[in-house]
């Protein structure tokens, strides 16, 4: 499964290093508002959901882009061909493209590729890995016993609105450190040991599958905001250690 997702990180970067940084055409999908989307988005899922089909031709397939197919198998492919289009189309690496496989629904392998820097972090059975610059090595979260210790990070607290921003503010003023515009990226950081939290709201499945096999087989706890699986999206949060976690969501909940 390991060398699978190389095979996916090689092809998908083959669609996306070339138009990085390339003035490319972009498309927006809402007639209300900025949801944007570009050729690299949609020929990364195209090669991507390609090698799935000859790889494991009865696994469904569900992509941001290309949507769904063969829903009712129990192995599911979930694929964002770059998670992070605005920070794509603005010249910044922290987009990243995530593939994972959920078994009855359940994230069980994923990964997360940034190609600009060379860097992959997959999650498997066997634990969390990381191949990149500075050799490959396998994934440990922190593990901070104090939430006024940790750093944060959230792609833009302007994803929070109401009751949801009251909450996000609660957590961000107990923290040491935040940082914005992270995107997928910034889940990497919890699973690599850079950072304790990342929180992001109304993800889809395919914002956050890939990375949850990261992040856990690190050590760390990816929920929703409630506790919950966090397989199906919403409001999510990854933190380093089950004790952040459990701290984190209690300034959530104030």
């Amino acid at each position: 499964m390991a060398d699978f997702m190389r095979r996916i990180a090689s092809a998908a970067a083959r669609e996306t290093l070339p138009r990085f940084r390339a003035a490319g055409a972009v498309a927006n999908k809402h007639a209300a508002g900025f949801d944007p989307v570009t050729e690299a988005d949609r020929e990364a899922e195209r090669v991507i959901r390609e090698l799935i089909r000859a790889e494991y031709p009865d696994d469904g397939i569900l992509g941001e882009e290309h949507g769904g197919e063969k829903q009712e198998s129990d192995r599911i492919w979930v694929i964002d061909p770059i998670d992070g289009t605005r920070a794509f189309i603005s010249g910044v690496p922290v987009w990243g493209t995530l593939v994972g496989l959920t078994v009855r629904g359940k994230a069980v392998c994923g990964m997360m590729s940034q190609p600009f820097t060379g860097e992959l972090y997959y999650g498997t059975e066997e634990g969390a890995f990381y191949e990149g610059p500075g050799g490959p090595r396998r994934l440990f979260t922190r593990r901070l016993q104090r939430l006024a210790d940790a750093t944060l990070f959230t792609t833009t607290p302007a994803l929070f609105s109401g009751d949801l921003r009251v909450r996000y503010d609660r957590l961000e003023k107990a923290v040491r450190l935040a940082r914005y515009g992270t995107d997928c990226y910034g889940f990497a950081m919890v699973a690599a040991g850079h950072a304790d939290l990342a929180v992001d709201a109304g993800l889809q499945s395919y914002d956050i599958v890939g990375l949850i096999p990261v992040i856990e087989g690190a050590g760390g706890v990816v929920t929703t905001w409630e506790g919950g699986p966090a397989e199906s999206g919403g409001d999510i949060i990854a933190a380093a250690s089950p004790e952040i976690h459990a701290q984190a969501l209690a300034a959530i909940r104030g």
